[in-house]
């Protein structure tokens, strides 16, 4: 069972639309039967997917394909006991914009757990972020058309699985549609993981304070990626927002991080600033300058992050321009904190103490006027983090409310 778990993910890489991908290569093991699985659909036309039990209503014609989701209320989609695993979900409604996609949670409960181990806005789940009707595929979520929400997370689960969508707007959602692939497993693998998920909106980053894309997580397993979502602080102008580095802290890293990045768009493989664009495992699903909004992702698939015990990932609130621009904002008293000068020939000089604030008009600081200036600002910032624990629940807090996700949407 390890092996058609992994294959499984292996195949899920190989199979995402990229030109280099050779078509020439299949999966060796498509052909052969495997008597250990059994295959189950769960949708509005057969909840859990009973055996024999599909398809009822309106005399076996299409008869049930959505259902309603009054403001306030909630479904469950998928109730089921047993090992198991989720492959693959797909959703559509008929109004997609950032409000309803913030309003609406996801929540998935493992092994009869009390607490979900996954409850986030429902498109953040899919890692649409802040985009809206976008088409776009990469190696785990897909909306073919900018009309739907296809998931390819991989989610086994032990002794049971339950999901659940809420509505926590004040407006009904009229027709919700959606399916739930997963298969039945005769036995649970020692080494399988749980999938959990972690969402989290800061409205106004605090300067210096690194933003947390997951909180300290305790226990053993793998940071699968993120899907970080910035509304970007009109006070700063057109300066540029995104030189934070990634940083991951592992086991009993405390003050320093075992892994770290070099900037924003550097940790999703782009560089110079970053425009729209859709990778296998990282990407842009929106660069909005006008409306100073962005969106973007990172999955760790084929460079995978293990941990042993903990794992906390933040990411810092820095931004960018030249001097001249940067002393202007200053004098201005706009809130900014000075980092480092990046002067001729590319001389990096470091400017921050903590607890204090350089003057940029000082003449002893180095550079010219088009000199380059890295500085911590404030933001609007949200992130979801997928990770795997060998675990069905977690030590994390619960969702914000609708009031905070919805904020300026």
């Amino acid at each position: 069972m390890r092996s058609l778990f992994f294959l499984s993910i292996s195949m899920l890489i190989i199979n995402c639309n990229s030109p280099v991908v050779d078509q020439n290569t299949f999966n060796p093991d498509v052909f052969r039967f495997n008597e250990k699985v059994q295959t189950r659909w769960s949708s509005f036309e057969n909840l859990n997917g009973i055996k024999g039990a599909g398809g009822q209503e309106n005399n076996g014609a299409k008869g049930h394909a959505y259902d309603q989701l009054p403001a306030g209320s909630e479904l469950t989609l998928l109730d089921v006991n047993g090992p198991g695993m989720i492959n693959r979900m797909w959703f559509t409604l008929r109004e997609r914009s950032p409000y309803e996609l913030r309003g609406l949670v996801l929540q998935f409960f493992w092994d009869q757990h009390e607490t979900p181990a996954i409850s986030v806005p429902f498109g953040d789940f899919f890692g649409i972020g802040l985009s809206q009707d976008l088409a776009f595929e990469n190696a785990l979520f897909a909306s073919p058309e900018g009309r739907s929400f296809n998931s390819y997370l991989q989610m086994p689960f032990r002794s049971g699985a339950r999901v659940v969508i809420k509505n926590e707007m004040t407006k009904d959602v009229d027709m919700l549609f959606f399916d739930i692939n997963y298969q039945i497993l005769d036995h649970w693998e020692e080494d399988f993981m749980y999938l959990h998920a972690y969402w989290h909106r800061d409205t106004a980053t605090t300067m210096t304070k690194d933003f947390e894309i997951l909180p300290l997580v305790e226990g053993r397993g793998r940071f699968l990626g993120t899907s970080i979502s910035v509304q970007v602080n009109p006070i700063y102008e057109e300066n540029w927002w995104g030189e934070g580095e990634v940083k991951m802290y592992l086991e009993d890293d405390s003050s320093y991080p075992t892994l770290v990045g070099t900037g924003t768009e550097d940790y999703i493989g782009t560089g110079w600033g970053q425009g729209q664009y859709i990778g296998r495992y990282q990407g842009c699903t929106r660069a909005d300058s006008e409306n100073k909004m962005y969106s973007f992702y990172r999955f760790h698939i084929p460079d995978p992050v293990y941990f042993h015990s903990k794992c906390r990932i933040t990411i810092q609130q820095m931004g960018g321009d030249q001097k001249k621009k940067m002393q202007d904002l200053q004098a201005a008293g706009i809130p900014l904190i000075p980092v480092e000068v990046i002067g001729n020939k590319a001389k990096l000089h470091p400017l921050y103490e903590p607890g204090q604030t350089a003057d940029l008009s000082d003449e002893s600081i180095p550079g010219e006027p088009n000199s380059w200036v890295n500085y911590y600002r404030s933001d609007d910032v949200s992130a979801i983090a997928f990770f795997y624990l060998d675990q069905p629940g977690n030590n994390l807090g619960k969702l914000q409310p609708v009031s905070v996700r919805n904020y300026k949407l």
